[in-house]
């Protein structure tokens, strides 16, 4: 994998089926917060807990557009029920909510997402382009950026010095020449797959 987009990233795979794939990135946090998102959108902010929090780079498509990822799934405009502890919000709404201190429990802010067309990501599951291991939510909403490849990589039952090319860096992320995915169990929807990544 040559894309500089996904290299050393951890993805969430949100949605799968025959016509292809949604993620988002979950370990790139951009130069931004919450506070200036908030302030860019005209929502106002009263929550003081969110203020210093990052906007996350998501992934390349609409890179101009927000995505939350939230648990509970709760009850908004426009979300995807990614499992059922974990929603994918494209809606205003749960944002507002957020700002005046009544939004879910966890939240996770990015801008733009990871598409893949029908038979893509599958095509390059099978070129082993990705690692894969099933999806954790208290690895997305519990652990800073930095911790969550490492993190994600322990669920596989190894450490980072276990790939010849990733330097144990404890909790610190792995760095590598390859990339890393995650995904949640998509079997649920008809698909030949599973968790924080695909079989």
């Amino acid at each position: 994998m040559t894309d500089p987009h996904f290299a050393n990233s951890l993805t969430y795979v949100c949605e799968h089926n025959p016509e292809g794939a949604l993620g988002i990135v979950v370990n790139k946090p951009i130069d931004m917060t919450l506070s200036t998102l908030f302030e860019q959108i005209d929502i106002p902010l009263e929550d003081r807990l969110l203020v210093d929090a990052p906007v996350h780079f998501g992934g390349p498509v609409q890179i101009d557009r927000g995505f939350v990822l939230h648990r509970p799934i709760g009850n908004w405009q426009s979300t995807l029920a990614v499992n059922d502890a974990v929603g994918l919000t494209t809606s205003k709404d749960v944002l507002e909510a957020a700002g005046r201190g009544e939004g879910p429990k966890d939240m996770f802010v990015s801008l733009g997402y990871a598409g893949w067309s029908a038979g893509q990501l599958e095509m390059e599951l099978a070129q082993n382009a990705w690692l894969t291991v099933e999806a954790d939510p208290d690895v997305l909403f519990d652990l800073p950026a930095e911790r969550r490849l490492s993190a994600a990589v322990r669920l596989l039952g190894m450490t980072c010095h276990g790939f010849p090319t990733w330097p144990d860096t404890g909790d610190r992320a792995c760095r590598s020449s390859r990339t890393r995915r995650c995904s949640r169990s998509i079997s649920e929807r008809g698909a030949s797959a599973s968790p924080w990544g695909t079989r």
